[in-house]
């Protein structure tokens, strides 16, 4: 039995599409637009147009951006001799939000997943092989999450770089800062124990 009138209910639904939102969320977020005066509402219609529109990925990393190189690529301060490989623009964003890392990137918008049917012709690895045999690339960091996926993908890749002679690294894991050893899992402390460095 429909509660709402069919317009509502349409939205209610458009929102729970979104990933981590339920139905109550979907619910509150309808109602809050609904609450929205007309030009507020035709704004935030707008801006999502827009960004469909005008958001395009670049021809070098993959990164999203609003036309032509993205901004990190267009950089003359940003060190073009390092890769750090990532599966969505998102992980770029944490990466910067670091400050501790000046290269460029490459996005692949995805990792290999049988299971989901993603296999390695559908994400963005061509374009990185083809930055790579250009020859100004010296190291690729292999920044994919450490799950079986993320390994997966990078295992691959890394066995794709290795003709080219270049150094391919991978992100260091372990105890999460604030952490306690005692709650960590037998994995997260093998990987800290192999990623150890020297004080």
């Amino acid at each position: 039995m429909e509660f709402f009138p069919a317009p509502l209910e349409k939205l209610v639904e458009q929102f729970a599409r979104l990933p981590g939102i339920g139905g109550k969320s979907a619910q509150r977020l309808a109602f809050f637009v609904l609450g929205l005066s007309q030009a507020e509402a035709e704004d935030f219609a707008g801006a999502i147009l827009d960004a469909k529109r005008s958001i395009t990925c670049c021809p070098v990393c993959q990164n999203f951006t609003s036309g032509g190189l993205c901004p990190i690529c267009s950089s003359a301060k940003r060190d073009g001799s390092t890769v750090c490989v990532v599966a969505d623009p998102r992980d770029v964003a944490a990466i910067e939000r670091s400050r501790e890392y000046n290269g460029h990137y490459h996005v692949l918008h995805g990792v290999i997943s049988p299971m989901n049917r993603v296999g390695p012709d559908d994400l963005a690895i061509k374009p990185l092989l083809e930055r790579v045999a250009k020859g100004d690339v010296q190291e690729v960091i292999m920044a994919t999450n450490p799950d079986t996926e993320g390994e997966a993908t990078a295992m691959y890749i890394a066995r794709l770089l290795k003709p080219f002679g270049l150094r391919v690294t991978r992100l260091a894991y372990g105890i999460p800062v604030g952490g306690h050893l005692e709650t960590a899992d037998q994995a997260t402390l093998t990987r800290a124990l192999e990623g150890r460095r020297e004080l």
